[in-house]
């Protein structure tokens, strides 16, 4: 077992390493950008990636405070799904309401792999191989796709 401050000093770690690992590569637009906290330009629409000791995980998560618009964004990506799935070279699991880590109701559309541990540095490759090229991926879809959710800023 780790103690809270080994938890939060590996964590760190990764993602500082997953961060400089990163930072060779320039967004879609050819610009430098800051990986692990991508900036979509819309407000409450979050690119999120996550790591644990069962799983990693990215995605697009909608944490609106009103579902009324949470859904319309929601929707907005439905329309856009068939270039998501292209861009990203598999589907992703899309939930209309599902629970944030504080039990906030948000809308998400991710992917995960399982049986990997953040706090095995050993695990850190298979880790950064899932999340990096679904990231770019991300990146060249929005892209494409943002000038379509202007009104939600």
């Amino acid at each position: 077992m780790y103690s809270k401050d080994e938890i939060t000093k590996l964590k760190q770690e990764f993602w500082t390493v997953f961060g400089q690992y990163m930072a060779l590569q320039l967004s879609s637009e050819g610009f430098k950008i800051n990986w692990v906290n991508y900036k979509t330009g819309i407000k409450h629409l979050h690119f999120k990636m996550d790591a644990d000791s069962k799983h990693a995980s990215i995605g697009i998560e909608i944490n609106h405070s009103n579902t009324s618009i949470q859904e319309l964004i929601f929707e907005q990506f439905k329309q856009f799904k068939t270039l998501l799935h292209n861009q990203l070279a598999e589907e992703w699991i899309w939930e209309m309401h599902a629970k944030d880590s504080f039990g906030k109701t948000v809308s998400k559309i991710s992917t995960k792999i399982d049986k990997v541990n953040i706090f095995r540095k050993e695990d850190w490759p298979e880790i950064i191989s899932f999340l990096k090229p679904r990231l770019i991926a991300l990146d060249e879809f929005w892209n494409d796709a943002r000038h379509s959710f202007s009104s939600f800023t």
